[in-house]
């Protein structure tokens, strides 16, 4: 049993349900907190003066996440500071704590918000990879190919 004020209980189903619902993902539907995620990505991403924000509707082509964000640092310690605040930005709207990789690096971050996916890159590692041409469609289908 669980205790609510002054010493009276709460039934244990009522109390499942409070902290279920403490736990409950943002309120809308799905489509829309994945919309609301993303605003927050990419004002974050804004603010902190990242350069070259590309976004890319991955929805339909991968299981990962409805969309991916790609965005440049001008430098290691810079790249670390637009992490920082994304990550920020994600926990202070109510996303929970997403997934990062690279951060101690600073070349190229990962960060999985669930819905949202985002590279930060420093430039020269951005145009190595080049990872938006891998995920956007190609503008003419070469009629080789089939």
């Amino acid at each position: 049993m669980f205790r609510q004020r002054k010493g009276t209980t709460l039934g244990t189903a009522h109390a499942k349900r409070i902290a279920a619902s403490a736990f409950s993902p943002p309120a809308g539907s799905g489509e829309q907190a994945a919309l609301r995620q993303l605003e927050t990505v990419r004002d974050s991403l804004a603010d902190s003066k990242a350069e070259d924000i590309v976004i890319i509707d991955i929805a339909g082509k991968s299981a990962l996440g409805d969309h991916m964000v790609v965005a440049s640092g001008r430098s290691n310690r810079h790249v670390a500071a637009v992490c920082d605040h994304l990550i920020s930005a994600l926990k202070d709207a109510g996303f929970g704590t997403p997934r990062v990789e690279g951060l101690a690096a600073g070349d190229w971050v990962l960060i999985d918000s669930g819905d949202v996916i985002v590279h930060v890159f420093r430039p020269e590692i951005r145009e190595f990879y080049n990872i938006e041409k891998m995920w956007q469609t190609p503008e003419i289908e070469d009629p080789k190919l089939h």
